[in-house]
């Protein structure tokens, strides 16, 4: 029977973190082992945590780290996570998983791929507000399939839905160390680098309710008000700064040279400098890169040849 670990990372998640524990703890998948790293909280997060542990100390683990932020904090849980485990799943403090969540996960990755591949299964969810009343599903099902070129301009995997094979882990673990800070998302450089060297796995089954409150580090909305604001943030977040190029930099970094043919090429152009519009246009024909919404990706486009990207 497959080993399954779960790398939850916490930061003042007093509130609700019982509730998501319980959740994995009922899953109808048997062999779940819990593995929890504190980032510096401040609130009763690791005194309900030490509690817990109390009660299951055969299935969770605790380590306690100073406040480094979401993506270094998971960063640090893959690196401490158990070799044994067969598979491993990120986990958000304040959701609630569904009982087959792991199994079903575990289910559309051994019928999908051989093991020695590196492999993930990400799946949509059900919104809900803080007292997890339904809002709808969310987000919309990709409309072209996962891939590399997706995966460097946007992020559809949602962190907190992903379960990855050891193999995927081993791919990010016997590779030169990652510079957190040039990440946007733990859950984005795993579609990277997934997409790029494995198999992504869609399952449009929600397979969690995800919890939205007032402290949500990234959340989600099915309100077109709410649509729109997010991606405008999610577009300032991006662009403005360089970030996308940060990542792929980073990327290119320690994995470029493992990268081959139409993959190598199109990062190689992401990268490429483009001070003179001649180059600027050149890129946007030639550049096989986009995101999920047509319209999205024309505005992407459009960035490119004025330069804000």
């Amino acid at each position: 029977m497959n080993k399954v670990q779960v790398l939850l990372s916490a930061y003042n998640g007093e509130q609700y973190i019982s509730e998501q524990i319980q959740s994995i703890l009922n899953q109808t998948h048997p062999f779940i082992s819990i593995l929890i790293r504190d980032d510096g909280s401040t609130d009763q997060t690791v005194q309900v945590l030490e509690q817990l542990i109390k009660i299951h100390p055969d299935q969770i683990k605790l380590i306690k780290g100073p406040n480094v932020g979401v993506v270094s904090s998971f960063f640090e849980l893959l690196r401490a996570a158990d070799t044994e485990v067969d598979y491993y799943c990120f986990c958000d403090q304040d959701d609630v998983w569904f009982d087959h969540k792991v199994e079903h996960a575990i289910a559309r990755l051994n019928s999908s791929i051989h093991t020695e591949v590196p492999a993930m299964v990400f799946t949509s969810t059900y919104l809900t507000d803080d007292e997890l009343n339904r809002e709808g599903t969310w987000p919309k099902p990709p409309t072209r399939e996962p891939s590399f070129f997706n995966a460097l301009y946007e992020n559809i995997a949602i962190g907190a839905t992903i379960t990855m094979n050891r193999s995927a882990r081993n791919l990010f673990m016997h590779s030169r160390s990652v510079d957190s800070q040039k990440v946007l998302m733990h859950d984005w450089w795993f579609y990277l680098l997934i997409s790029a060297f494995g198999t992504v796995i869609y399952d449009n089954m929600p397979s969690m309710l995800y919890r939205q409150h007032s402290n949500n580090v990234v959340g989600g909305s099915n309100s077109l008000a709410g649509k729109l604001k997010s991606k405008w943030a999610s577009f300032k977040r991006h662009t403005g700064k360089d970030l996308l190029h940060k990542q792929a930099s980073e990327f290119n970094r320690i994995y470029g040279s493992r990268l081959t043919g139409d993959q190598k090429e199109q990062l190689d152009l992401f990268l490429a400098s483009r001070t003179r519009f001649v180059d600027r246009l050149h890129y946007a024909r030639k550049s096989k890169l986009y995101r999920q919404s047509k319209a999205e990706s024309l505005l992407f486009k459009f960035f490119i040849l004025i330069g804000f990207i």
